[in-house]
Protein backbone atom coordinates (compact mmCIF):
# COMPACT_ATOMS: atom_id res chain seq x y z
CA UNK A 1 0.00 0.00 0.00
CA UNK A 2 2.65 2.33 0.20
CA UNK A 3 1.85 6.09 1.32
CA UNK A 4 -1.43 5.60 0.42
CA UNK A 5 -2.69 1.81 1.10
CA UNK A 6 -2.11 3.59 2.05
CA UNK A 7 -9.60 -8.65 9.12
CA UNK A 8 -10.55 -11.37 8.49
CA UNK A 9 -12.80 -13.93 11.03
CA UNK A 10 -13.08 -13.79 14.96
CA UNK A 11 -13.55 -10.84 17.18
CA UNK A 12 -11.74 -8.26 19.65
CA UNK A 13 -12.38 -8.18 23.27
CA UNK A 14 -9.88 -5.56 24.38
CA UNK A 15 -10.78 -2.64 21.92
CA UNK A 16 -14.46 -3.78 22.62
CA UNK A 17 -13.57 -2.40 26.52
CA UNK A 18 -12.04 0.94 24.94
CA UNK A 19 -15.20 0.95 23.37
CA UNK A 20 -17.35 0.95 25.95
CA UNK A 21 -15.13 3.97 27.44
CA UNK A 22 -15.46 5.86 24.30
CA UNK A 23 -19.25 5.40 23.80
CA UNK A 24 -19.53 6.46 27.17
CA UNK A 25 -17.92 9.97 26.48
CA UNK A 26 -19.06 10.32 22.99
CA UNK A 27 -22.68 10.63 21.77
CA UNK A 28 -24.12 10.95 18.10
CA UNK A 29 -25.26 8.69 15.45
CA UNK A 30 -21.83 6.30 16.37
CA UNK A 31 -22.18 5.98 20.00
CA UNK A 32 -22.96 1.93 20.28
CA UNK A 33 -22.88 -0.65 23.27
CA UNK A 34 -19.78 -2.21 23.69
CA UNK A 35 -20.94 -5.69 23.21
CA UNK A 36 -20.69 -5.32 19.33
CA UNK A 37 -17.37 -7.14 17.99
CA UNK A 38 -15.44 -6.47 14.97
CA UNK A 39 -12.64 -8.21 13.82
CA UNK A 40 -9.07 -6.43 12.95
CA UNK A 41 -6.45 -6.60 10.30
CA UNK A 42 -3.46 -4.88 11.04
CA UNK A 43 -0.75 -4.13 7.64
CA UNK A 44 3.02 -4.95 7.90
CA UNK A 45 5.27 -4.20 4.81
CA UNK A 46 7.87 -7.17 4.29
CA UNK A 47 10.62 -6.29 6.32
CA UNK A 48 8.72 -5.08 9.64
CA UNK A 49 9.90 -6.42 12.39
CA UNK A 50 7.98 -9.34 13.28
CA UNK A 51 7.71 -8.02 17.07
CA UNK A 52 4.98 -5.85 15.60
CA UNK A 53 2.77 -8.41 15.29
CA UNK A 54 3.64 -10.15 18.85
CA UNK A 55 3.07 -6.74 20.25
CA UNK A 56 -0.39 -6.28 18.37
CA UNK A 57 -2.09 -9.76 18.49
CA UNK A 58 -4.23 -9.34 20.92
CA UNK A 59 -6.03 -7.08 19.42
CA UNK A 60 -5.75 -9.04 15.85
CA UNK A 61 -7.58 -11.14 13.83
CA UNK A 62 -5.15 -11.17 10.89
CA UNK A 63 -2.05 -9.36 8.84
CA UNK A 64 -1.88 -8.33 5.78
CA UNK A 65 1.66 -8.70 4.47
CA UNK A 66 2.73 -6.27 1.85
CA UNK A 67 3.70 -8.49 0.23
CA UNK A 68 4.17 -9.07 -3.73
CA UNK A 69 4.14 -6.72 -6.77
CA UNK A 70 3.39 -6.96 -10.67
CA UNK A 71 5.75 -6.78 -13.01
CA UNK A 72 5.85 -4.12 -15.58
CA UNK A 73 4.14 -6.05 -18.37
CA UNK A 74 1.60 -7.00 -15.75
CA UNK A 75 2.17 -10.54 -16.90
CA UNK A 76 3.83 -11.86 -13.60
CA UNK A 77 4.05 -11.24 -9.95
CA UNK A 78 7.13 -11.36 -7.84
CA UNK A 79 7.38 -14.13 -5.61
CA UNK A 80 7.01 -13.74 -1.61
CA UNK A 81 10.68 -12.74 0.35
CA UNK A 82 12.48 -14.42 3.16
CA UNK A 83 11.18 -11.43 5.09
CA UNK A 84 7.02 -11.54 4.13
CA UNK A 85 7.64 -15.47 5.04
CA UNK A 86 9.06 -14.60 8.76
CA UNK A 87 5.85 -12.44 8.92
CA UNK A 88 3.80 -15.10 7.81
CA UNK A 89 4.82 -17.66 10.27
CA UNK A 90 4.72 -15.16 12.88
CA UNK A 91 1.07 -14.11 12.73
CA UNK A 92 0.39 -18.17 12.56
CA UNK A 93 2.32 -18.52 15.67
CA UNK A 94 0.43 -15.74 17.25
CA UNK A 95 -2.75 -17.60 16.09
CA UNK A 96 -3.91 -15.18 13.47
CA UNK A 97 -4.71 -15.26 9.77
CA UNK A 98 -2.16 -13.92 6.98
CA UNK A 99 -3.57 -12.48 3.55
CA UNK A 100 -0.98 -12.11 1.38
CA UNK A 101 -1.05 -8.32 -0.26
CA UNK A 102 -0.34 -8.19 -4.16
CA UNK A 103 0.17 -4.57 -5.91
CA UNK A 104 1.02 -2.69 -8.97
CA UNK A 105 3.77 -0.49 -6.81
CA UNK A 106 6.51 0.52 -9.24
CA UNK A 107 9.67 1.53 -7.82
CA UNK A 108 10.88 3.08 -10.89
CA UNK A 109 8.56 5.78 -9.93
CA UNK A 110 8.13 5.87 -6.51
CA UNK A 111 4.32 4.56 -6.56
CA UNK A 112 1.41 3.15 -8.46
CA UNK A 113 1.52 2.49 -11.56
CA UNK A 114 -1.77 2.76 -13.73
CA UNK A 115 -0.01 1.12 -16.72
CA UNK A 116 1.62 -1.82 -14.91
CA UNK A 117 -2.02 -2.59 -13.98
CA UNK A 118 -3.97 -2.04 -17.06
CA UNK A 119 -1.10 -4.40 -18.54
CA UNK A 120 -2.97 -6.82 -16.11
CA UNK A 121 -6.30 -6.11 -16.37
CA UNK A 122 -6.63 -5.49 -20.01
CA UNK A 123 -5.08 -8.77 -21.10
CA UNK A 124 -6.80 -12.37 -19.37
CA UNK A 125 -3.97 -14.41 -20.19
CA UNK A 126 -1.92 -11.85 -17.77
CA UNK A 127 -5.01 -12.17 -15.56
CA UNK A 128 -5.03 -15.77 -15.75
CA UNK A 129 -0.92 -16.03 -15.39
CA UNK A 130 -1.62 -13.64 -12.34
CA UNK A 131 -4.02 -15.49 -10.43
CA UNK A 132 -2.32 -19.03 -10.95
CA UNK A 133 0.33 -17.83 -9.21
CA UNK A 134 -0.71 -16.59 -6.17
CA UNK A 135 -2.81 -19.49 -5.83
CA UNK A 136 0.31 -21.34 -5.91
CA UNK A 137 1.59 -19.16 -3.05
CA UNK A 138 -1.59 -19.77 -1.00
CA UNK A 139 -1.28 -23.57 -1.16
CA UNK A 140 2.51 -24.01 -1.31
CA UNK A 141 3.44 -21.39 2.12
CA UNK A 142 0.10 -21.89 3.69
CA UNK A 143 -1.53 -17.86 3.82
CA UNK A 144 -4.95 -17.88 4.34
CA UNK A 145 -5.92 -15.44 1.63
CA UNK A 146 -4.99 -12.92 -0.81
CA UNK A 147 -5.52 -9.05 -0.65
CA UNK A 148 -6.19 -7.06 -4.09
CA UNK A 149 -4.54 -3.65 -3.91
CA UNK A 150 -4.00 -2.14 -7.42
CA UNK A 151 -4.39 1.63 -7.15
CA UNK A 152 -4.13 4.66 -9.95
CA UNK A 153 -6.75 2.86 -11.82
CA UNK A 154 -9.70 4.41 -14.49
CA UNK A 155 -12.90 3.44 -15.18
CA UNK A 156 -11.38 1.49 -18.31
CA UNK A 157 -9.89 -0.90 -15.41
CA UNK A 158 -13.49 -1.49 -13.81
CA UNK A 159 -14.88 -4.97 -15.69
CA UNK A 160 -10.72 -5.66 -16.17
CA UNK A 161 -10.37 -5.90 -12.09
CA UNK A 162 -13.63 -8.02 -11.74
CA UNK A 163 -12.06 -9.99 -13.92
CA UNK A 164 -9.11 -10.81 -12.17
CA UNK A 165 -10.83 -11.33 -8.60
CA UNK A 166 -13.09 -13.39 -10.31
CA UNK A 167 -9.95 -15.85 -11.59
CA UNK A 168 -8.44 -16.06 -7.81
CA UNK A 169 -11.79 -16.88 -6.58
CA UNK A 170 -11.95 -19.77 -9.47
CA UNK A 171 -8.33 -20.39 -8.42
CA UNK A 172 -7.45 -19.81 -4.26
CA UNK A 173 -9.30 -22.93 -2.24
CA UNK A 174 -12.78 -21.45 -1.27
CA UNK A 175 -11.64 -21.98 2.39
CA UNK A 176 -9.11 -19.02 1.63
CA UNK A 177 -10.03 -15.69 1.58
CA UNK A 178 -10.22 -13.32 -1.45
CA UNK A 179 -10.35 -9.15 0.07
CA UNK A 180 -9.25 -5.70 -2.09
CA UNK A 181 -8.37 -2.71 -0.75
CA UNK A 182 -10.27 0.50 -2.67
CA UNK A 183 -9.03 3.77 -2.79
CA UNK A 184 -11.62 5.45 -0.84
CA UNK A 185 -14.39 7.94 -2.74
CA UNK A 186 -17.51 10.22 -1.49
CA UNK A 187 -19.71 8.67 -3.90
CA UNK A 188 -20.63 6.18 -6.36
CA UNK A 189 -19.49 7.76 -9.25
CA UNK A 190 -16.02 8.50 -7.59
CA UNK A 191 -15.77 5.05 -6.72
CA UNK A 192 -16.41 4.05 -10.69
CA UNK A 193 -13.65 6.52 -11.56
CA UNK A 194 -11.36 5.21 -9.41
CA UNK A 195 -11.99 1.76 -11.70
CA UNK A 196 -14.11 -0.11 -8.70
CA UNK A 197 -17.63 -1.86 -10.01
CA UNK A 198 -18.54 -1.78 -6.16
CA UNK A 199 -21.64 -4.28 -6.91
CA UNK A 200 -19.69 -6.55 -9.25
CA UNK A 201 -16.58 -6.83 -7.13
CA UNK A 202 -18.58 -7.63 -4.12
CA UNK A 203 -20.82 -10.46 -5.40
CA UNK A 204 -16.76 -12.14 -5.83
CA UNK A 205 -14.69 -11.06 -2.57
CA UNK A 206 -15.18 -11.98 0.65
CA UNK A 207 -14.31 -8.69 1.84
CA UNK A 208 -13.41 -4.98 0.70
CA UNK A 209 -11.82 -2.46 2.68
CA UNK A 210 -11.94 1.17 2.28
CA UNK A 211 -8.73 3.13 2.61
CA UNK A 212 -9.87 5.92 4.62
CA UNK A 213 -6.96 7.46 4.76
CA UNK A 214 -4.62 9.76 2.84
CA UNK A 215 -7.67 12.44 2.49
CA UNK A 216 -4.75 14.93 2.96
CA UNK A 217 -1.05 14.58 2.16
CA UNK A 218 2.04 16.51 1.27
CA UNK A 219 2.38 15.69 -2.44
CA UNK A 220 -0.85 16.17 -3.43
CA UNK A 221 -2.85 18.60 -0.92
CA UNK A 222 -2.30 20.90 1.47
CA UNK A 223 -2.35 20.35 5.25
CA UNK A 224 -5.72 18.62 6.54
CA UNK A 225 -6.34 15.17 8.74
CA UNK A 226 -4.94 12.17 7.18
CA UNK A 227 -8.69 10.76 7.64
CA UNK A 228 -11.03 13.08 8.64
CA UNK A 229 -14.93 11.88 10.51
CA UNK A 230 -16.62 13.78 8.20
CA UNK A 231 -15.06 12.48 5.21
CA UNK A 232 -14.65 8.70 6.64
CA UNK A 233 -18.70 9.01 6.90
CA UNK A 234 -19.24 10.05 3.39
CA UNK A 235 -16.81 6.84 2.17
CA UNK A 236 -18.96 4.70 4.01
CA UNK A 237 -22.09 5.71 3.06
CA UNK A 238 -21.44 5.75 -0.47
CA UNK A 239 -19.88 2.05 -0.52
CA UNK A 240 -23.11 0.99 1.56
CA UNK A 241 -25.29 1.85 -1.53
CA UNK A 242 -24.25 -1.30 -3.11
CA UNK A 243 -22.00 -3.49 -0.74
CA UNK A 244 -23.39 -4.95 2.91
CA UNK A 245 -22.20 -3.68 5.75
CA UNK A 246 -21.11 -7.22 6.80
CA UNK A 247 -18.34 -7.72 3.96
CA UNK A 248 -16.84 -4.13 4.87
CA UNK A 249 -13.33 -2.85 7.09
CA UNK A 250 -13.36 0.72 7.56
CA UNK A 251 -9.37 2.04 6.99
CA UNK A 252 -7.82 3.87 9.87
CA UNK A 253 -4.20 5.76 9.74
CA UNK A 254 -1.92 4.91 12.36
CA UNK A 255 0.67 7.68 11.33
CA UNK A 256 0.67 11.39 10.22
CA UNK A 257 2.23 13.68 7.99
CA UNK A 258 4.04 16.75 7.77
CA UNK A 259 3.27 20.20 5.85
CA UNK A 260 6.74 22.53 5.95
CA UNK A 261 6.24 26.07 5.97
CA UNK A 262 7.00 27.63 2.46
CA UNK A 263 8.09 24.39 0.94
CA UNK A 264 7.26 22.61 -1.94
CA UNK A 265 4.86 20.35 -0.98
CA UNK A 266 6.92 16.86 -1.69
CA UNK A 267 9.32 17.92 0.68
CA UNK A 268 6.62 16.68 3.43
CA UNK A 269 7.12 13.57 5.13
CA UNK A 270 5.34 10.59 6.48
CA UNK A 271 5.84 10.31 10.42
CA UNK A 272 4.74 7.40 12.85
CA UNK A 273 1.84 8.27 15.58
CA UNK A 274 5.31 8.73 18.29
CA UNK A 275 7.46 10.34 15.80
CA UNK A 276 4.54 12.73 15.25
CA UNK A 277 4.41 13.32 19.18
CA UNK A 278 8.43 13.63 19.33
CA UNK A 279 8.30 16.42 16.63
CA UNK A 280 5.72 18.67 18.82
CA UNK A 281 7.51 17.96 22.52
CA UNK A 282 11.02 18.39 20.87
CA UNK A 283 9.63 22.31 18.99
CA UNK A 284 7.81 22.95 22.14
CA UNK A 285 4.42 23.47 20.40
CA UNK A 286 1.29 22.33 21.39
CA UNK A 287 -0.49 19.34 19.80
CA UNK A 288 -4.72 19.97 19.25
CA UNK A 289 -7.16 17.74 19.55
CA UNK A 290 -9.68 18.15 16.99
CA UNK A 291 -12.78 17.00 17.53
CA UNK A 292 -14.91 17.12 14.01
CA UNK A 293 -11.94 15.75 12.24
CA UNK A 294 -11.10 12.67 15.02
CA UNK A 295 -7.75 14.13 15.23
CA UNK A 296 -4.32 15.53 16.19
CA UNK A 297 -2.63 18.91 14.47
CA UNK A 298 0.11 21.26 15.42
CA UNK A 299 2.03 24.08 13.82
CA UNK A 300 5.93 23.80 14.53
CA UNK A 301 7.79 27.12 15.60
CA UNK A 302 9.36 27.12 12.27
CA UNK A 303 5.53 26.93 10.24
CA UNK A 304 5.80 22.89 9.96
CA UNK A 305 2.26 21.93 9.73
CA UNK A 306 1.21 18.39 11.65
CA UNK A 307 -1.67 16.19 11.47
CA UNK A 308 -1.99 13.05 12.39
CA UNK A 309 -4.17 9.81 13.17
CA UNK A 310 -3.31 7.84 16.46
CA UNK A 311 -4.39 5.30 19.52
CA UNK A 312 -7.63 7.72 19.99
CA UNK A 313 -8.31 8.29 15.80
CA UNK A 314 -8.67 4.36 15.84
CA UNK A 315 -10.76 4.02 18.96
CA UNK A 316 -13.34 6.46 17.33
CA UNK A 317 -13.84 4.38 14.23
CA UNK A 318 -14.03 1.53 15.94
CA UNK A 319 -16.63 3.06 17.24
CA UNK A 320 -17.99 4.22 13.84
CA UNK A 321 -17.63 0.07 12.67
CA UNK A 322 -19.78 -0.69 15.56
CA UNK A 323 -22.40 1.82 15.30
CA UNK A 324 -22.92 0.65 11.50
CA UNK A 325 -22.20 -2.88 11.96
CA UNK A 326 -19.37 -3.49 9.30
CA UNK A 327 -17.07 -6.65 9.43
CA UNK A 328 -13.98 -4.98 10.99
CA UNK A 329 -10.98 -2.43 11.13
CA UNK A 330 -8.12 -2.21 8.51
CA UNK A 331 -5.21 -0.44 10.31
CA UNK A 332 -2.00 0.75 7.85
CA UNK A 333 0.60 -0.19 9.50
CA UNK A 334 1.77 -1.48 12.45
CA UNK A 335 4.76 -0.52 12.28
CA UNK A 336 3.97 3.32 12.56
CA UNK A 337 0.78 3.18 14.23
CA UNK A 338 0.21 3.26 18.57
CA UNK A 339 0.70 -0.03 19.72
CA UNK A 340 -3.82 -2.00 19.35
CA UNK A 341 -3.70 -3.41 23.02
Amino acid sequence: MGLRRDRFFGCLTSLALVVGIMSAGFGGSDAVASTVTVAVTGYAEQGTAVHFIDNDAAALTTVGVDGVNLDPAGDQVSAPSSSALALLTRAHADGLRAELLMGNFDDAIGDFSPQIAANLLGTPSHIDAVASSLAGFVSSEGWDGITVDLEALTSADSAGLVDFVTALRRDVPVNQTISIDLTAATSLGGYQSLGYDLAGLGAVVNRIVLMTYDEHGPTWSGPGPIGGLGWKRHCLAAALKEVPASQIDLGVAGYGYTWPAGKKRHDGTQVSDAGARKLVADDGAQARWVAKQDEWTATLSNGTVVWWSDARSYALTLVMAQANALHGLAIWQLSTADPLT
